[in-house]
């Protein structure tokens, strides 16, 4: 029988609600790899948002399970997906602004990932909010990488950036 979540809730303060095991359909994990293998293919230097991943894996109407997905991406780096090999710090909202978290540290740490990636973050995104200028930094390809026909992942990267440039 599968594990409800109330079955795995654990009654403890210490312990922080997303660091507990979430129970999950097999649509859900296939789900949850669907959004990490797409954000694993975002080029160091670039970031997307959230809307634009749920479009390149075919579920337009679904950006705040992206970031659901990310909010539950495990730290474990023996979990198949996790915060090593998966670059989650390259995902923003539609406005380029880096989204709150519980954790007030997490912001200033996913614009630090970023700036050591070339990825510049400024304020300007009102109420102290941390932004990328999604022009100059934003990845928006119309399809990923591992799906075009025949491209590896840079020549990929490539006609991207020939694309935006030609426009």
């Amino acid at each position: 029988m599968e594990a409800s979540w109330s079955d795995t809730r654990t009654h403890t303060s210490s312990i922080h609600p997303s660091s507990l095991p979430m129970p999950q359909t097999d649509e859900a994990a296939a789900f949850f790899h669907a959004v990490y293998s797409a954000i694993s293919q975002i080029p160091r230097g670039h970031v997307t948002t959230y809307g634009h991943i749920a479009q390149l894996i075919g579920t337009p109407q679904r950006p705040r399970q992206v970031g659901v997905c990310l909010k539950h991406l495990p730290e474990d780096a023996s979990a198949r997906w996790n915060h090593a090999n998966v670059p989650w710090q390259r995902v923003v909202n539609a406005r380029g602004v880096i989204s709150p978290r519980g954790r007030p540290a997490a912001v200033r740490t996913q614009a630090q990932l970023l700036q050591e990636e070339g990825v510049e973050v400024g304020g300007g995104g009102g109420l102290g909010e941390l932004r990328v200028d999604l022009a100059d930094y934003g990845w928006f390809p119309s399809v990923l990488p591992e799906e075009e026909e025949g491209v590896g992942v840079q020549g990929a990267q490539d006609t991207q950036i020939k694309e935006e440039d030609s426009d």
